[in-house]
């Protein structure tokens, strides 16, 4: 169907605003809404001086070069479509991650981003974008399952174990996500093999088009996406660690950092939306992490503050770049 003139002017400029307007609404509610939101911001305040002053701006920057990451990751996926600038997929990026905050397992992300490609593109570039969260899944995954091991093997003991999980329903999810990694890493490496046989299934024949582009990539463009996608796990893991400092939870880096990893692989896994995971992410934090420090409230602090930080921040942002999106250009 075909829009008229007047008809893409209204979505323009009509669209981008009551986006705006409704996403920063719901964002303000949420975190209002947030029990401890007073103590929490006093705390931060309290905590912005001296040493764990520059451990919190540390985060903070380290949170923009987070999404700067993503950003050239969406780039690199997209380039075979249309090339874009850094600055538009850093716009696309944050414009994404404003939209699935209320959508389930962040599928609005795809929305948010799509919309800052040419009408003709828009449709083509959700299937590389899906390749950009395989590719992610893949690096989670992988070091989930590594963090698992260290975790049961040198923290937990025969007296020790996660509430409700016995050592040996332990190993067997341990085993069971290792047969799920290892499909997924070979269907990520076998693209072209996946686009093949959807070739040949006859109601999706049609819609074809859509994944050609996927096809194209050869395994060592996307051995690169996998490595910015463990660049982006590294700056998470980085960011726990200091952020532990900042309120005071005693853990070694080493401990940390495997729990840091068993807790994005139980966040992959648990269906959510990202508006409500603060809850989700403080019950996982203090589940495992009370396993190393008896400071619950530094935890729950901790697991607040780069949940704020990452997301809630971000996202604010993102919303004033979709006050931009012109969802239709006039030829």
């Amino acid at each position: 169907m075909q829009l008229s003139r007047k008809q893409k002017i209204i979505l323009n400029y009509i669209v981008g605003p009551l986006l705006f307007i409704g996403l920063s609404f719901s964002i303000y509610q949420k975190v209002r809404s947030h029990p401890d939101l007073g103590n929490s911001l006093q705390l931060l305040r309290d905590s912005y001086t001296g040493l764990h002053g520059r451990y919190l701006f540390l985060v903070i920057m380290l949170s923009i070069v987070n999404w700067g990451i993503e950003a050239r990751k969406w780039q690199v996926l997209v380039r075979g479509v249309q090339p874009v600038s850094f600055f538009t997929s850093f716009k696309a990026v944050l414009s994404g991650l404003s939209v699935s905050l209320l959508t389930p397992n962040r599928v609005g992300e795809y929305v948010g981003r799509i919309v800052y490609m040419k009408e003709g593109n828009r449709l083509r570039s959700i299937a590389l974008t899906i390749v950009g969260s395989m590719s992610q899944m893949i690096i989670t995954l992988v070091l989930g399952i590594a963090g698992m091991f260290y975790v049961r093997y040198n923290i937990l003991s025969d007296t020790t174990h996660l509430q409700g999980l016995s050592s040996l329903w332990l190993n067997g999810l341990i085993y069971l996500i290792m047969f799920g990694t290892a499909l997924h890493i070979i269907c990520y490496y076998k693209l072209s093999w996946i686009a093949t046989i959807m070739e040949k299934i006859p109601f999706i024949q049609r819609y074809i088009y859509l994944f050609d582009k996927v096809e194209d990539f050869h395994w060592k463009e996307l051995t690169r996406i996998l490595t910015l996608s463990f660049s982006r796990y590294v700056v998470f893991t980085v960011q726990y660690l200091l952020m532990f400092k900042v309120f005071d939870v005693d853990v070694t880096p080493i401990d940390g950092s495997s729990m840091v990893c068993v807790m994005f692989l139980v966040l992959a896994i648990l269906p959510t939306i990202p508006m409500a995971e603060l809850g989700v992410r403080g019950q996982v934090s203090t589940q495992l992490f009370g396993l190393l420090s008896p400071n619950t409230i530094g935890i729950l602090y901790t697991a607040a503050g780069i949940w704020f930080i990452n997301l809630i921040i971000p996202a604010l942002a993102g919303t004033l770049f979709i006050l931009t999106i012109k969802l239709f250009r006039n030829k």
